[in-house]
């Protein structure tokens, strides 16, 4: 499977969380993004696990989890239901 964003060199400094998203370095207020990590100890901001797929960022310790693609501003559209034939006659 290949990953969906490679997520590396995740640190904090100060209230910012700074991480390198597909090669890229991008810095973010804590403020911003969760108040969970914002009011964290140093200590528990500092075990985390980074999806193997690239999805997401996941602080154990906390019970907080962060999406790449919600860092980056991805929005995606809802998944629609497909409707089945039976489902269609079963409306009428």
């Amino acid at each position: 499977m290949k990953p969906h964003h490679h997520v590396s060199d995740l640190k904090f400094e100060n209230d910012f969380l700074i991480v390198t998203i597909d090669g890229e370095t991008k810095r973010y207020a804590l403020k911003e993004i969760s108040p969970i990590l914002l009011n964290a100890p140093t200590a528990a901001r500092n075990i985390f696990d980074i999806s193997p797929s690239g999805y997401g960022i996941h602080w154990p310790v906390l019970d907080e989890d962060i999406s790449i693609d919600g860092l980056l501003g991805i929005r995606h559209a809802p998944h629609r239901k497909k409707e089945s034939a039976l489902s269609n006659r079963l409306a009428q």
